[in-house]
């Protein structure tokens, strides 16, 4: 039996910037961590070797790549031609909550069928052939961030070079000030879940826009700040530039924010948040705040009827957590 796993991701400042439309002509920058809360996959060899057996929220099992219904599943194992496996996908957050889960599937999964086939792959590579598989085979809409969030892990600031090539740089603090940054950050779920597809393919056509493209690269300049001032170790510096993005993104594609998501933010910053934001492309979710310690309780308060969801920041990326090498 092998176990992998990869991390949820909370993004901060600069998402959309990862959508080709946007970096291939401006460059783009995203700010994010990953969270101990994460995607789980195991695999075993099944009994029938001519068969693949697949659980996650459906089970299946077949005979042939094309009769497989869940597509990440089905290119992944025509891609690395695999068979006669029993694979299940558990994860501690439900899908379509905006903390991208698809990408850690895919991630978690490829880590897996690397595994199983005795390859080692680089934390590099399994991100680019992640987006490979996501925005080239399967055609999403999406950009690259997730993918090497899920791969890499921990608190990085990413830029995203118009030939493609991704730059990951950790975000060097004070074990003090991260201790800090992770105690002041609360995040609340909306309720319900949603595909960012549709989201995501007008913003990425928005980007033709001047305008639009300009409040993108706006959202990068953000970025940049919220990247030097933590490496100053001014925590503080979060919940401004958490607000000044979270105006500008709601200006890029309609549905990113609703009168649900616009009161639960109000709500919070009048009862001491200094920022906040929708995490994902938009719509529905989990919501994050940056909260002194002082106004926590008064903000807790004031968003009772929503769920209240504890975490800390993650450092190790997609893992393999366990190998029994007596079956393969």
């Amino acid at each position: 039996m092998i176990i992998t796993r990869a991390p949820f991701r909370v993004s901060f400042c600069g998402g959309g910037s990862d959508l080709p439309s946007f970096y291939e002509k401006y460059g783009g920058c995203v700010l994010s961590t990953t969270i101990r809360k994460y995607m789980y996959l195991t695999l075993h060899n099944y009994f029938y070797k001519d068969q693949i057996v697949l659980k996650y929220s459906q089970t299946e099992t077949v005979k042939s790549y094309g009769d497989i219904q869940h597509k990440y599943f089905r290119e992944c194992l025509r891609t690395m031609d695999i068979t006669g496996v029993e694979i299940s996908s558990a994860a501690d957050i439900p899908a379509g909550t905006g903390l991208g889960s698809s990408s850690s599937f895919t991630v978690a999964l490829l880590q897996l069928l690397h595994t199983y086939k005795g390859e080692f792959i680089s934390k590099y590579k399994l991100a680019k052939d992640a987006c490979d598989l996501e925005i080239n085979k399967l055609n999403e809409p999406i950009g690259k961030q997730d993918q090497f969030a899920a791969a890499f892990g921990g608190l990085n600031y990413y830029e995203f070079l118009s030939n493609g090539f991704v730059k990951v740089e950790p975000i060097i603090m004070e074990a003090s000030s991260y201790k800090r940054l992770e105690e002041r950050l609360l995040m609340f779920y909306l309720g319900g879940t949603h595909s960012a597809s549709n989201i995501l393919k007008e913003q990425s056509e928005n980007m033709k826009n001047i305008d639009k493209a300009k409040i993108q690269r706006q959202m990068c300049e953000i970025t940049r700040i919220l990247r030097d001032e933590l490496q100053k170790n001014n925590v503080e510096a979060m919940g401004e530039l958490l607000r000044e993005n979270w105006e500008l993104k709601k200006s890029l594609a309609k549905g990113i924010s609703n009168t649900l998501i616009d009161g639960v933010y109000e709500r919070a910053m009048k009862a001491g948040a200094t920022g906040g934001k929708l995490l994902g492309a938009g719509g529905q979710g989990f919501m994050l705040f940056y909260v002194p310690e002082d106004k926590q309780e008064a903000v807790e308060k004031s968003l009772t009827d929503f769920r209240k969801m504890n975490f800390e920041m993650d450092n190790s990326g997609a893992s393999i957590i366990h190998v029994d090498r007596d079956d393969f």
